[in-house]
C-alpha cells in the first residue's frame, strides 16, 4: 500500500491551481470535469502520480467557499530553506503565515503558508 493523494475541497479552482502551481511550485498533472455531478478534479504535485503522492483540488461547481473545521492539520512539504522558500513564496504573491525560524521546543526550521481557501501548508528545512 501507499499514499496516493490527500484532498481539498477548494472554492475557486483556478485560483487554487495558480497558487499550487504557480505560487508552490508544483506542476497539474490531471484535470478533468465530470458535468452530471458537477464537479471537477485536479491534481497537482512535484512529481508523477507513480512517484509519490499528490494534492487532489475538488472543485464543486457552484459552491464558493467550505468552513475548514477543526480536525484538518496542514500540508508538508520539505524545503531546502524555509527562509528563502518564505521570500520566493511572498514574491510570487504567498501568504506567509508563521515566518521561518525553529519550531518550538525544539530545532526543526518551519514556516508555515496558507493557500486561498485557507489551508496550512507546513515548510520543513531540510536537514543538513
Amino acid at each position: 500500500m501507499r499514499i496516493l493523494h490527500t484532498m481539498l475541497r477548494v472554492g475557486d479552482l483556478d485560483r487554487s491551481l495558480a497558487f499550487y502551481t504557480e505560487v508552490l511550485g508544483m506542476r497539474l498533472l490531471r484535470r478533468h470535469d465530470y458535468p452530471d455531478g458537477k464537479f471537477t478534479l485536479a491534481f497537482v504535485g512535484y512529481q508523477d502520480e507513480t512517484e509519490g503522492a499528490v494534492i487532489e483540488l475538488t472543485y464543486n461547481w457552484g459552491v464558493d467557499k467550505y468552513e475548514l473545521g477543526t480536525a484538518y492539520g496542514h500540508i508538508a512539504l520539505e524545503v531546502d530553506d524555509a527562509y528563502k522558500a518564505c521570500d520566493d513564496i511572498r514574491a510570487r504573491g504567498g501568504k506567509v503565515v508563521r515566518e521561518a525560524g525553529p519550531m518550538k521546543h525544539g530545532t526543526t526550521v518551519i514556516a508555515f503558508v496558507e493557500d486561498p481557501d485557507g489551508y496550512k501548508v507546513e515548510l520543513i528545512q531540510a536537514k543538513t
